[in-house]
């Protein structure tokens, strides 16, 4: 099962106690998933779903906000790809009436239908807090997916209505959570990339347990990356070490074959010898065998001056070799 499927079955067992938030979830799950169709005098309001959680939901809602049973109809999809066994649920309601008391308490005005298809409602629904988190539920039960956090970050919402994805990310803004939108082939996207906005808008719908679910997995993560970042760090703290010391011990060399060490002054002379016999000596290691010991940057200091002394014979050959043994010191 999808992480984007288990936080919709979480979803579909949260039903509001209040009334105004029922109608709020109501009112988003036909907004974004809702038809409306005429047969003669007769108004038809359908609700095309092929995730079993989200018809049972829609059902429920019905049910206990309005106290009406609705005729659902099961087709095998020929050539569908879902997690429902390929099965595609279609909840009927005939009754004028009654789909027009629906309209009115979910705000969907009956005119505002384009290709069959709801508008938005009226922003009286989502007036309250509870309502807001209530509709943004509705809306990812019908347009909302989630990918795989182990893989990546990503929870959206699709729509063919760029109105609907611009309200939408209105709402969700409320909650102080950025979601852009774009446009992908037909459709608009409402998205969210950002992985502790995406927990934010998981405790907003309510569904606490993905959201843990969704914690434990960037706990994880960020102390593999942390564990990554430490690692990647020692390793160039190494190699610069060891580069380090191979050109201290290369100029070193050079001083002894070309000047000797018996031309330094006692203190570069010392140190000299340290870092031969000890290669893989750090500079603070280097400095507690000195006597007297000295810190880190006094052997730097020490290291520093003889590679300079090494350079600056390599650059001036043509002088004579006392010239050298008098700048040694």
């Amino acid at each position: 099962m999808s992480f984007s499927k288990k936080v919709k079955d979480e979803l579909v067992m949260h039903v509001g106690s209040a009334r105004h938030c029922r109608l709020a979830e109501l009112s988003a799950i036909l907004a974004f998933g809702g038809q409306l169709s005429e047969s003669g005098s007769h108004l038809i309001l359908k609700l095309h779903t092929e995730n079993e959680a989200v018809a049972r939901k829609y059902f429920t809602l019905i049910k206990k906000t309005f106290n009406i049973n609705i005729e659902i109809s099961v087709k095998q999809n020929k050539n569908g790809n879902n997690e429902n066994n390929n099965l595609t649920y279609t909840l009927i309601i005939y009754n004028n009436d009654i789909v027009t008391k629906i309209l009115q308490a979910t705000k969907h005005d009956i005119n505002d239908v384009e290709d069959g298809k709801l508008g938005f409602p009226g922003q009286i629904v989502v007036e309250r807090i509870c309502c807001k988190r209530a509709f943004i539920r509705g809306a990812y039960l019908l347009a909302g997916s989630m990918s795989n956090p182990k893989k990546a970050y990503h929870l959206e919402f699709v729509t063919e209505d760029l109105n609907k994805a611009e309200k939408l990310a209105e709402i969700i803004g409320t909650f102080s959570i950025d979601a852009k939108i774009i446009k992908r082939k037909k459709n608009y996207v409402a998205y969210i990339k950002e992985g502790s906005q995406i927990v934010d808008l998981l405790n907003v719908m309510e569904a606490h347990v993905a959201l843990m679910d969704l914690e434990n997995v960037r706990i994880l993560k960020e102390m593999r990356n942390q564990v990554n970042r430490h690692v990647n760090c020692e390793a160039a703290n190494i190699s610069k070490t060891v580069e380090a010391a191979s050109k201290q011990i290369e100029d070193i060399l050079f001083i002894r074959d070309h000047i000797g060490f018996e031309n330094l002054a006692e203190n570069l002379r010392e140190i000299a010898r340290l870092r031969i016999e000890y290669p893989e000596a750090s500079l603070r290691e280097l400095g507690t065998m000195l006597s007297p010991s000295i810190g880190k940057s006094g052997v730097n200091h020490r290291l520093r001056k003889l590679s300079m002394i090494a350079d600056y014979y390599r650059e001036h050959k043509e002088e004579s070799l006392d010239d050298k043994k008098k700048n040694c010191n």
